[in-house]
């Protein structure tokens, strides 16, 4: 019978692979980590859409399934989707001795994954708002020297300065805090979601002056990010996201009037269809 170590690997390949990356460092990362350890004791709750359902066992084998394991299910609180976030950190590709913020790190599982990328020159600081699963990110990667736990909000005051960004909770908007967090070419990818509907994982890029490239990765779900929500965004954000291909967006503008190439607009921030370089 294959290992739980087998099954790692297994896993670790099918989810770089079915995102269409053929990153080794991430397949590497994610058959290094193990899922068991951030996840709590099995017998598992899956999220199934409607509810969850346990896993007929705790084997720890049945976690390397491209399935949302429940952290916190009387608040809807999951160890998110494998996939998803493979092809979301494939798209930041932290790079060894980088600097990265995880915002809604949960209790690490994903935080573990982005230090191993990172490795021991980099560093990762996690923010989690929720106390009891900040203490369990807290006590799960104590065991990793290059990390940091934050047990409070990421949408007020300063962060770190870094090269990856990552948000792990839906915001209807770009938080300036986070854009200026970014270092030059550094990268920030967050899920882009209006109040009540399916949103997207925004990329944004800063390039090196206060210019910003911006691409949709994919479609996303995510629980909202605290503070940084806007009920009349969301609504702007919805009428663009039924009206418009995600695949046109190209910049991230500040503080300027928006023309044509808009294609959503909110509070002195707008995406544009146009790539930051061919503007006047």
């Amino acid at each position: 019978m294959p290992t739980v170590e087998q099954h790692r690997e297994f896993f670790a390949q099918f989810l770089v692979q079915s995102v269409g990356s053929m990153n080794e460092r991430l397949v590497e990362a994610f058959a290094t980590v193990a899922r068991e350890q951030f996840v709590g004791n099995g017998p598992w709750p899956v999220f199934v859409g409607s509810g969850y359902i346990d896993t007929v066992s705790d084997d720890p084998r049945l976690l390397y399934q491209d399935i949302l394991i429940g952290l916190a299910t009387d608040r809807g609180i999951n160890n998110g989707q494998p996939t998803l976030h493979a092809r979301c950190i494939a798209a930041c590709d932290p790079q060894a001795g980088e600097t990265v913020v995880h915002i809604g790190a949960g209790t690490g599982y994903y935080t573990a994954i982005l230090a191993q990328l990172v490795g021991p020159s980099g560093a990762v600081t996690a923010y989690e708002i929720e106390p009891d699963l900040a203490a369990r990110a807290t006590a799960n990667l104590n065991r990793i020297p290059n990390t940091t736990v934050v047990a409070g909000t990421a949408t007020e005051g300063a962060l770190p300065q870094a090269d990856v960004i990552y948000v792990n909770a839906g915001a209807t908007h770009p938080m300036r805090s986070w854009l200026r967090s970014l270092r030059p070419h550094g990268r920030l990818l967050f899920p882009l979601t209006p109040n009540n509907s399916l949103g997207v994982m925004l990329r944004v890029q800063r390039q090196p002056a206060t210019a910003y490239s911006a691409s949709v990765v994919c479609r996303a779900a995510f629980i909202p990010c605290i503070g940084a929500r806007d009920d009349a965004t969301s609504e702007s954000l919805a009428r663009a996201l039924e009206a418009q291909s995600i695949h046109r967006v190209r910049s991230l503008r500040l503080d300027t009037q928006p023309d044509s190439t808009a294609w959503c607009v909110g509070s002195n921030w707008w995406l544009s269809t146009t790539e930051v370089a061919n503007v006047g």
